[in-house]
């Protein structure tokens, strides 16, 4: 452990890095925006799409597992967005709006690009990846051009929004020294110094307690006078045993992303297309977008009511508000809600992963490959899936205890969390239930 640790913190210190990984990854990035919009216009013959939905996508909570937030060091949007803003950047200070409620632009966002992947069909079209990738790069740049440092990746970007909450579950994490911080006059750390710019996150090591904002980039170690920060390995899911200052939205968007899996789940489904007709029929309209969004709504406030009931419950017990439950037990969720997510994940990864080698020959000029698009039987696939869950759906369990425990002492942990433990396992339930389904392909 204390081996790996100070390998990462040395390479932090290399003046190669992240440039020697972002600039590759923004060369791919480049490649497969090209693809989506010049290659095939079938997306189960373009290797953009396989790329972008078949390996990039799935993969992404896994590295904010394994890796914490370092995938927005290496993001080509950010990379694009720093270029801009050392040739024509403002540089001007964040407005008050973002700071107060750019986490509910990026639960929007989030909300928005799925609602529009289900009714125009991003996925499955190469020209609508393509447009999806040019105006996430498109709002990267204005933020670049206008803001201070990466405004956009820290109060809007719905992937940083996401990179937040898991992140807290991650094995990796960046902290100071306490003894050392605490008598440093500097701030070198936050404002930078001749060896590298200052954080771009707007982080203060020596105060930072969560890695939801930090994004590994290793300025702060290359600016520190003291050789205070350090990376080190940690339990998956602790830092989420002891926040300090829970945060509604954050809670409310764990949530949120637990409905949305469902959705993602449920349209994936055989019996999908028969609630639509049966959802038409009700409503004697035809209009997919119209029914999908119904749906949609439905599936994402099931799970912050019950969320909101288990809270009030909980606040009879602790003498806690309802909202103040809600906001501190939500971060439970986040264990499952990732356990779920990687386990919908897994199978575009597993199940349409053959996809990747078919349409990356056709476009390399190798010939054609027509592998079946599976790279594991359904049944090992369905095996993974319920072991993610089963560990997940434990985690957080455990972190309710612990969350509990932490803040509740005078009162008995296990007694509080019992209508906390009563949600996750119909979550773990439901979730469990349309996994244990066949699922149809999307590629």
């Amino acid at each position: 452990m204390k081996s790996v640790s100070s390998l990462l913190t040395r390479m932090m210190h290399s003046r190669w890095y992240p440039g020697i990984i972002q600039y590759p990854v923004l060369a791919i990035f480049i490649f497969i925006t090209y693809e989506l919009f010049f290659g095939p216009i079938n997306a189960h013959h373009n290797v953009g799409t396989a790329l972008t939905w078949v390996l990039w996508w799935p993969l992404l909570p896994l590295l904010f597992l394994l890796s914490g937030r370092f995938w927005c060091a290496i993001c080509p949007f950010a990379t694009i967005s720093d270029a801009v803003q050392r040739l024509v950047g403002n540089n001007r200070p964040v407005p008050r709006f973002l700071k107060k409620y750019g986490i509910w632009l990026i639960d929007a966002f989030f909300i928005a690009i799925t609602w529009s992947d289900h009714v125009f069909g991003i996925v499955e079209s190469p020209r609508g990846s393509a447009f999806m990738m040019v105006l996430i790069a498109l709002g990267a740049i204005t933020a670049g051009a206008f803001f201070e440092r990466r405004t956009w990746c820290r109060y809007i970007c719905f992937l940083g929004g996401l990179a937040g909450n898991y992140s807290r579950t991650g094995l990796v994490q960046l902290r100071g020294t306490p003894s050392i911080c605490q008598n440093c006059k500097t701030a070198s750390c936050y404002r930078g110094s001749s060896a590298a710019k200052g954080c771009p996150m707007f982080e203060y090591v020596r105060t930072m307690d969560t890695s939801a904002r930090c994004n590994l980039c290793g300025r702060c170690v290359k600016n520190c006078p003291n050789h205070s920060i350090h990376v080190s390995l940690r339990r998956p899911f602790s830092e989420l045993w002891f926040i300090t200052r829970p945060r509604y939205q954050e809670s409310f968007l764990a949530v949120v992303i637990m409905g949305i899996v469902f959705v993602q789940n449920m349209t994936m489904l055989s019996f999908w297309q028969h609630w639509q007709t049966a959802l038409e029929t009700l409503l004697h309209t035809q209009n997919y977008a119209i029914t999908f969004t119904i749906i949609f709504l439905i599936a994402m406030a099931i799970p912050v009511g019950l969320l909101y009931l288990a809270s009030w419950a909980m606040s009879h017990m602790n003498s806690e508000s309802t909202h103040m439950n809600f906001a501190r037990f939500g971060y439970a969720l986040i264990p499952l809600d990732f356990s779920a997510h990687m386990s919908h994940n897994l199978f575009h990864l597993l199940a349409e992963g053959n996809t990747l080698i078919n349409t990356g020959k056709a476009a390399l000029g190798l010939g054609a490959s027509n592998l079946p698009p599976a790279v594991l039987s359904m049944g090992t696939i369905q095996i993974l899936q319920y072991l993610l869950l089963t560990i997940g759906g434990l985690g957080s369990i455990y972190t309710a205890y612990r969350i509990a425990k932490a803040n509740y002492s005078n009162t008995r942990p296990a007694k509080i969390i019992i209508p906390m433990l009563l949600l996750l396992v119909v979550l773990f339930l439901v979730n469990a239930y349309t996994f244990s389904q066949p699922m149809m392909h999307r590629m």
